[in-house]
């Protein structure tokens, strides 16, 4: 008898999962029903997505070795790799890694490598490209070098909650009533909507016979200020444009840090490149293979903000979750963060024991008097404070109280995470970790601020230095290390 059960689809892997555009296309394609293997550098950034029916490894396309075990028995590999975030060095690190990535491609026997690059400007040849761009495109044809079929779309800027132009863009809408533009802001582009890229992407493995380059953009052609002032219209607000033209791209970017939160490492190389118009060579070879609504740049925008009311708190913060911002689309998705640990000779469960005794009348280990004056500070403008203190002594579940937070996610034994609820500029999500180290353990604890523009920014850095003596005194507090200061 005829077995009535469909053929398995191909295994695909996504490298770079743990990125932008892999944590929307990972889910999407075991929807599809292909088996799927998620791959990036860090392991428990993949757990923590919580995907169903998704093999996630550690993979590093830097690592030779950890890209043959993850290649093994891959027709299909999406290559969504890039270095931005490492600096000045990116553009020799994308190209080592594609280099390493398409041998062990070729080396596993891949069919096919779906690569997401971008589009590239029109310009003469004596002209200065972006180094961004540039890489771009030097990692589509070093990876088209190793021998195996590449498919390259060659993408607009992504409408969606987390792509760093589109979240350049949210920032400069809601924080600066005046823009002063450099002549960038004529430049054009193509927007697509995030949804429309992920769809694109996913139906690429239907087809055996594709080009080797697709452009993948949305119906519009609109310049930056357009961008700004349809956002601007979306979200209700006011908005002023005033040309400055000795303002170049180069210096945009640097005055970019005073008023977004979208790392500087990032924001540069993509302002850079805004000196050229942006365009699609052809659209329509990519819209005949693969028919999808076109979308308008106001629609994606609109999705975009609904997108990101509908998402669930997660378990821990993770980049841009609505739920630690307060729910509000004004706060900027990206974070600032600091992070600190301690080795501790104790077994985790005592120092969990510890973490989860801090506040209300037992204090904060470490510089109590810091916290009683900012809660002190709070009162006085209205907050909370510290006069809620703690349901239980040692107790801590889901909803309580915790002097000016309020406890957002509770993992028993291994991480309690705080939601600020004083009076800020922004919004502050506290995390608490304990795991184990040897035969002792390690304790994090991870500072997440989202800001509200300016003056969030400000009161950022202007913290730091108490921030730094608060946060490494508790991680070396809750370790066993420091003296219990009240």
């Amino acid at each position: 008898m005829a077995s009535s059960e469909r053929p398995l689809k191909p295994l695909v892997l996504v490298l770079g999962a743990s990125g932008y555009i892999g944590t929307h296309l990972t889910p999407r394609l075991a929807e599809l029903g292909y088996r799927v293997r998620a791959g990036a550098r860090r392991l428990d950034a993949l757990e923590a997505r919580g995907w169903e029916g998704v093999e996630v490894v550690r993979a590093d396309a830097l690592d030779a070795a950890s890209l043959d075990a993850t290649l093994e028995g891959v027709e299909i590999a999406y290559y969504l790799v890039h270095s931005m975030a490492a600096g000045g060095r990116f553009a020799a690190l994308d190209a080592e890694a594609a280099d390493c990535f398409g041998a062990a491609a070729r080396r596993a026997g891949v069919r096919r490598i779906i690569y997401l690059g971008g589009l590239q400007p029109q310009r003469e040849a004596d002209e200065h490209g972006s180094e961004h761009l540039e890489s771009r495109r030097e990692t589509g044809e070093r990876l088209r070098a190793s021998g195996v079929p590449v498919t390259e779309l060659r993408a607009g800027i992504v409408v969606g909650p987390g792509s760093a132009a589109f979240e350049v863009i949210r920032d400069l809408v809601y924080h600066l009533p005046v823009m002063l533009t450099p002549r960038w802001v004529r430049s054009r582009s193509q927007p697509i909507a995030l949804a429309q890229l992920v769809e694109y992407l996913a139906r690429l493995p239907e087809h055996e016979q594709l080009a080797d380059i697709y452009d993948a953009v949305g119906p519009e052609t609109l310049s930056y200020a357009d961008l700004l002032r349809r956002f601007a219209s979306v979200a209700g607000r006011e908005l002023r444009i005033a040309p400055l033209p000795v303002l170049t791209p180069r210096l945009s970017s640097y005055w970019l840090d005073l008023v977004t939160a979208v790392p500087a490492r990032v924001a540069r190389p993509l302002i850079d490149g805004l000196r050229h118009d942006l365009l699609a060579s052809d659209p329509q070879p990519l819209r005949d293979l693969i028919p999808l609504p076109q979308q308008s740049y106001e629609q994606a925008i609109r999705d975009a903000l609904a997108a990101e009311e509908q998402d669930v708190v997660p378990i821990r913060w993770t980049e841009g979750a609505f739920g630690y911002r307060r729910q509000r689309h004004d706060l900027s998705w990206y974070g600032k963060s600091a992070r600190y640990t301690a080795r501790s000779d104790d077994p985790p469960e005592r120092v969990w024991g510890r973490l989860c005794a801090v506040g209300g009348e037992r204090g904060w280990y470490s510089g109590t008097w810091l916290w009683r004056l900012r809660g002190a500070i709070d009162r006085a403008m209205g907050g909370v404070g510290m006069r809620r203190g703690r349901r239980h002594p040692t107790e801590l579940r889901v909803g309580d109280p915790l002097d000016f937070w309020r406890v957002a996610a509770v993992e028993p034994g291994r991480r309690l995470t705080l939601l600020a609820e004083m009076k800020l500029p922004g919004s502050a999500v506290l995390e608490l970790s304990v795991e184990p180290a040897g035969a002792g353990a390690q304790v994090a604890v991870e500072a997440h601020f989202h800001p509200a523009g300016v003056w969030g920014l400000m009161y950022w850095y202007a913290l730091w230095p108490v921030h730094v003596q608060i946060f490494q005194g508790l991680a070396r507090a809750l370790a066993g290390r420091a003296e219990h200061a009240s």
